[in-house]
């Protein structure tokens, strides 16, 4: 998360992100979406990732103008843009989400190579190896889950990030999850960490006491439970989900 507290360098510093659409305008409707949607703050997006591949290039962008929009908005845009020289035009994809491990997801499951969209050291690093691991899942599992609510707060005082994610597999154990990004300011580091909960409003519910500051402890996720069958007893093939498979 960067902020307005952060202590590195000034704007004109810090990377600068290029769509490299200047000779793609044939298509004007398409080019001015692209403006009002994401292009609109273009000097304000700071890259916190990007790949190019031919046609294809794939942003992590922290977009600044946030800190000052409608409170708890998702402060990471997801962007994927495809280039057609020959016709001078082009398509693109976005989503606002609330972390960068979960853009990382939605570029990864839309064609980015996993292993090349790293993020830029920008902003506080992890404090410990839990946050770095569960991170590292969220941008390869993401597509298991619907994120169902998020709230972004830079308060100095409180910098934390909550989001509320739902299973896509039915089985799953603990189908609704809750994914809390919190700020050290002292240290100037994160930690990530993850709930289970049983229902949508359990999870809402926690989300607003942690806001709130008047949270417990996120209760953990259950594992998976173990099947038991009979001794001598063939194992019968598991039954495949409904919906997306994993």
């Amino acid at each position: 998360m960067l902020s307005p507290t952060d202590p590195a360098p000034d704007r004109k510093s810090l990377p600068e992100v290029d769509f490299d659409l200047d000779d793609l305008d044939a298509d004007e409707e398409k080019y001015l979406d692209f403006y009002r949607k994401v292009a609109v703050h273009e000097d304000m997006l700071v890259p916190l990732a990007e790949h190019h591949d031919g046609p294809h290039s794939y942003y992590v962008l922290f977009d600044c103008t946030t800190t000052w929009g409608h409170p708890g908005m998702p402060q990471v845009l997801a962007v994927h843009l495809q280039r057609d020289r020959e016709k001078r035009t082009f398509s693109f994809e976005h989503a606002p989400l609330p972390l960068p491990a979960m853009a990382q997801s939605w570029l990864i499951h839309g064609g980015c190579p996993s292993d090349a969209i790293a993020l830029a050291p920008l902003g506080p690093p992890p404090a410990d190896e839990a946050t770095r691991a569960l991170e590292l899942r969220l941008a390869g599992d993401g597509d298991h889950y619907a994120m169902g609510y998020s709230y972004t707060s830079d308060d100095p005082e409180d910098m934390v990030i909550v989001v509320a994610l739902r299973a896509l597999d039915e089985r799953a154990p603990s189908p609704f999850r809750v994914v809390v990004e919190e700020v050290d300011t002292e240290t100037w580091t994160h930690t990530l960490r993850e709930g289970g909960f049983d229902t949508l409003g359990e999870a809402l519910q926690w989300c607003d006491d942690r806001l709130a500051g008047e949270a417990g402890p996120l209760p953990p996720v259950r594992p998976a439970a173990a099947v038991s069958r009979p001794a001598g007893l063939p194992k019968a093939p598991a039954p495949r989900p409904p919906g997306r498979s994993r």
